[in-house]
């Protein structure tokens, strides 16, 4: 169980100072309502806040895919050529990579004093750990989720392929979040917080290749992402345990470390059912993609040294009958010589 101890408030500088910066670069009519807490931003509010809704969700995501494959089609139709886009791509990654940094820093100022208090434990099950500015900031990182379609986007104008695993992970992810929303589940930091940290990272490494600048990241990248989904795993299904213990009256028969909350049960399911998925999915693309690299590369160098091999003994070998061609003149040239002295002796 939670030994609480006395929660005085913590400082929250930069999450302050964003707060008091970003209502002035919106529209005036929305701007009073982030000034005064009761914008639909702020706090989750189904109907208001965007995307807040299951139809609004569904919707949403029909609509990306069906924007994505039918302009994929049509530009193979109509035989469109790919767009450069390199100033827009450059810009839609260096601010993505720049807002999930400072979202990273809000959560982390308002989550590890807590953590620091009450522990670990504390931190991803009690429902006070679901606080009104983590609220705030878990509906900015879902609004993220749609930005980052965007991704998609880019690719279909760029003519590049639509791998299944971006498609499936940036559909579901917004899923993800969304179902986390609904059930309040107060471990959602660990795999947030998490995510944004390798999307600094992912975001500008994609910035930088653009640019062409050398950036020999996105094998470090991919590894990364596994390891996030491990140690997100790992923590989701220990909340998990806990939570399906307590909440099937098995707590006094099943050892555990108390209640911990879900508001909807449904959140528990598809954050453990998800987030298993992306890493079966993200570990076989590693292994596609480096390991049959790896063997490439190996097959590649044993073909150069077998020719190299091969060449070497044809050369070896034009040698040996260039040597026996030479020889064979001068053992004739001895026997003429021979003979011409035999028949000066017998002249003689």
């Amino acid at each position: 169980m939670f030994q609480l101890r006395a929660t005085p408030t913590h400082a929250t500088p930069i999450y302050d100072a964003l707060s008091q910066t970003i209502p002035y670069f919106v529209p005036p009519s929305l701007r009073a309502s982030l000034l005064d807490g009761t914008s639909p931003l702020l706090s989750w509010q189904p109907g208001r806040t965007p995307f807040s809704t299951g139809t609004s969700v569904l919707l949403a995501g029909a609509g990306y895919l069906a924007i994505i494959f039918t302009g994929q089609a049509l530009m193979q139709k109509f035989k469109v050529q790919a767009f450069k886009l390199k100033q827009p791509f450059v810009l839609h990654n260096f601010l993505l990579s720049v807002c999930s940094g400072l979202l990273l820093a809000c959560m982390l100022e308002e989550i590890l004093p807590l953590w620091k208090r009450n522990g670990f434990y504390y931190a991803i099950c009690a429902e006070q750990a679901w606080t009104k500015r983590m609220e705030t900031l878990y509906i900015f990182n879902y609004i993220f989720k749609f930005w980052e379609l965007g991704d998609t986007v880019f690719l279909v104008l760029k003519k590049k392929p639509l791998a299944f695993l971006h498609v499936y992970h940036h559909s579901a992810t917004a899923l993800l979040c969304f179902s986390q929303l609904l059930g309040k589940t107060s471990v959602s930091w660990v795999v947030i917080t998490l995510n944004l940290f390798v999307h600094v990272i992912m975001y500008a490494y994609y910035m930088l290749t653009a640019l062409r600048i050398p950036c020999p990241w996105k094998k470090a990248v991919t590894s990364t992402q596994i390891l996030q989904f491990v140690l997100d795993l790992g923590v989701i299904y220990y909340a998990s345990y806990n939570y399906f213990v307590n909440a099937y009256g098995l707590g006094k028969t099943l050892p555990n470390h108390g209640k911990c909350a879900a508001g909807k049960e449904h959140a528990v399911w598809s954050g453990c059912t998800i987030l298993s998925s992306y890493l079966v999915l993200f570990i076989a693309f590693y292994q596609k993609t480096y390991k049959s690299k790896k063997a490439a590369g190996e097959a590649h160098t044993a073909f150069a040294k077998t020719a190299k091999q091969a060449t070497s003994l044809a050369a070896e070998k034009d040698m040996i009958s260039g040597t026996g061609g030479a020889s064979q003149p001068a053992s004739v040239a001895n026997s003429d010589e021979k003979k011409r002295s035999s028949k000066s002796s017998g002249n003689a």
